[in-house]
């Protein structure tokens, strides 16, 4: 299905670099700056961003880390693209946001519910614990902005991972008021009371 994006019609950037091989550290460090700023790859060593505020200055970074290494870059800007051309990138494009919107719900159903009914089981009800949860899920939270802040073209797995947060902040704070109202009066934060 074709959706239009906010960007209407974007401009491209198209980035083409080497690396030398050895240390193989510095390829992979350039891999990773790239992909954490939404590049779509084409290919190896290919990739592709919209032209848009914040990502250009971004990209030249990037291409300044590359140079110190000791490799080479080019920079294309591409005006347009024909519109199958344009689909097929812009998909990819939420393709990715796809995954890591899928690995955001991941860590949500396999990790941070799991750890809640663990403590829950052991009545570990400590303000601790809280604190350590609640630092968890904060973590999910700037993950998800930072995938929500490269997701140009409105991937459909924004609503899930969200929906996945709230509930996970849900489950945190029933945990945390399970916390205050058991504490021991001696302050030691060990629960004393059964789950109910």
């Amino acid at each position: 299905m074709e959706r239009e994006s906010d960007l209407g019609a974007p401009q491209w950037v198209v980035l083409v670099y080497r690396v030398p091989s050895e240390p193989a550290s510095k390829r992979v460090s350039v891999w990773r700056e790239l992909r954490r700023l939404g590049a779509l790859y084409l290919q190896q060593c290919v990739c592709i961003f919209p032209r848009i505020d914040g990502v250009g200055a971004a990209v030249q970074q990037v291409t300044h880390k590359i140079a110190s290494q000791g490799g080479e870059f080019t920079l294309f800007e591409v005006p347009n693209l024909s519109r199958e051309d344009e689909t097929k990138i812009v998909e990819g494009f939420r393709s990715l946001r796809d995954k890591e919107y899928a690995e955001i719900v991941e860590e949500c159903e396999t990790k941070f519910v799991k750890e809640i009914e663990f403590e829950r089981f052991r009545e570990n009800f400590t303000y601790e614990e809280a604190e350590e949860i609640q630092q968890d899920l904060e973590k999910i939270r700037r993950w998800y902005e930072t995938v929500k802040a490269r997701d140009w073209f409105g991937a459909d797995g924004s609503a899930g991972a969200a929906a996945w947060i709230e509930r996970c902040a849900e489950l945190y704070s029933h945990f945390e008021e399970d916390v205050y109202r058991r504490v021991d009066g001696d302050g030691s934060g060990r629960g004393t009371v059964a789950d109910a």
